[in-house]
């Protein structure tokens, strides 16, 4: 899922140097405006996240910012780093002359202390803050101020890189803590404001509105499902606060699309409702735990759309089953499309991705699956997903779909198999030609792909890959083993 991000340029921590870098997605000094829901009358209760209307309450948003301003915090990171000895000018001139090294005169090991600057916001009265991981991971003290200048030392009780989410604690009490939204209820278009520490600067106010819902493909984290907003965010405004006109948070401003490195009107900000799952798992567990399906799924197009004879593109086409996974010990196979967990409909890979994340380990989740034209209901009990199979549950790389294959093959030997790390009992045909604007080009098709499956039948040799391709009709549906991984793929031949 890599992607051309000539653009986008993330600044960690640092705030005060941020603005020196060229282009890129700000994050960790950058806070990101997040959407926000639009006012209802001063008289209705704080509690809900209803949008009643655009209008913009005639006394501006004062009363808000006092609401919610002393539940925004700064935050300064300190990180200490290692420099290597050097040798200073006056020891090596000593040395020239041929006289002795001279330790005195040499530049021992020195640390270098690096501050960085961003936001937090409270989240209880006895000190739980909310911020960005990239403000505080690494750092070797953390000092929090107030929106009164009270400051304090604080502790990270956990940090969690892939979704940007930290959580740290100060000791203190009678804190004010933000009132949570519901981000589920925010709209394109509702007015928010980003409250952060931009440019460590201090506290800094902006205005904007809800730009764009369920950003993701960005890039940025691991887990994306961003606000985007424009309002106003620079460097050091990451971790700090997108709260609607009812001064309920409805995000965490994150990272910003810029140019320039400061604020463009591109700004993202992580879902409150999300933000608070994943603090509540690190303030109990001190990390948070995903569930583990086992699965490499792939998006359906609409030529695999009627490879496989569904109506929509909607779901996620599994191309490979993790041995001893979850998924195969509940029955899942390779050429099942997943369009349903629990009642709720999967649209696409990174929703079935966002889905078992969030679902915890040792969990049973109720799939709708579409297999051989037909649909079937399987229960699968959730693992827990760590570093070793992390790489499960992504969407697979989805070729271009387009358009004779254009295509030479030859017999998968053992010997062959071995070099290119496949298992012993692998059998198929290996790609070794693919011509130039040839339908299998534009489908994608590679020079080493190892083609084990056409239209669903398996192929030992070459001579039942050319029976299986003269047998198709204008669509062919080629099952291709590619890097450790397996993903379907749909030429359209031109005759």
């Amino acid at each position: 899922m890599q992607k051309d991000r000539k653009t986008l340029v993330w600044v960690l921590s640092a705030a005060l140097l941020v603005g020196s870098l060229a282009g890129g997605l700000v994050i960790a000094q950058s806070g990101h405006p997040t959407p926000a829901v639009v006012a209802p009358a001063p008289t209705q209760s704080v509690n809900s996240v209803n949008v009643v209307g655009p209008m913009v309450p005639a006394a501006g948003f004062a009363s808000i910012v006092k609401m919610t301003g002393p539940s925004v915090v700064s935050i300064t990171s300190t990180t200490v780093t290692k420099t290597a000895a050097v040798e200073n000018d006056l020891s090596q001139m000593f040395r020239g002359f041929g006289f002795p090294d001279m330790p005195q005169l040499q530049n021992p090991n020195r640390s270098r202390r690096q501050q960085a600057a961003g936001s937090g916001v409270i989240m209880t009265a006895d000190g739980y803050i909310l911020t960005n991981s990239h403000v505080v991971d690494g750092s070797t003290k953390v000092r929090v101020t107030l929106a009164d200048k009270q400051g304090y030392d604080a502790k990270v009780i956990g940090t969690d890189t892939d979704s940007d989410i930290a959580v740290i604690k100060v000791d203190a009490t009678g804190l004010q803590p933000i009132i949570i939204g519901d981000s589920a209820k925010v709209e394109v278009g509702d007015l928010a404001l980003a409250i952060g520490n931009p440019f460590d600067l201090g506290q800094t106010v902006t205005m904007g509105i809800v730009s764009a819902l369920g950003r993701k493909g960005l890039g940025i984290e691991a887990y994306e499902n961003f606000i985007q907003t424009d309002a106003a965010v620079n460097p050091g405004n990451s971790g700090g606060a997108l709260v609607n006109t009812r001064g309920e948070l409805i995000g965490i401003n994150t990272a910003i699309l810029s140019e320039s490195g400061g604020n463009q009107g591109i700004g993202f900000a992580i879902p409150s409702n999300m933000a608070r799952t994943l603090m509540n798992e690190i303030k109990d567990h001190g990390k948070v735990t995903r569930g583990y399906l086992g699965v490499y799924p792939q998006p359906l197009t609409p030529s695999l759309a009627s490879s496989f004879g569904i109506k929509d593109t909607k779901g996620a086409l599994i191309t490979q089953v993790e041995e001893n996974s979850p998924a195969a010990s509940a029955g899942l196979q390779r050429g099942d499309v997943i369009r349903e967990i629990n009642g709720t409909a999967i649209g696409d890979p990174d929703a079935l991705r966002f889905r078992i994340a969030e679902a915890a380990p040792g969990s049973t989740l109720n799939l709708k699956v579409w297999r051989g034209g037909a649909e079937k209901q399987i229960a699968v009990k959730l693992g827990t997903l760590d570093r070793k199979n992390a790489a499960n549950d992504e969407p697979s790389a989805s070729p271009n779909q387009s358009g004779k294959l254009g295509v030479s093959v030859q017999d998968l030997s053992p010997q062959m198999a071995r070099q290119m790390g496949l298992p012993p009992a692998a059998s198929g045909v290996v790609i070794t030609q693919v011509q130039p604007d040839s339908p299998a080009a534009e489908a994608g098709i590679r020079q080493g792909d190892v083609v084990e499956e056409v239209n669903r039948q398996p192929v030992k040799s070459a001579g039942d890959f050319r029976n299986a391709v003269n047998q198709s009709g204008k669509s062919v549906l080629l099952l291709i083993h590619r890097e450790d991984r397996t993903i379907y793929t749909v030429v359209e031949r031109a005759g």
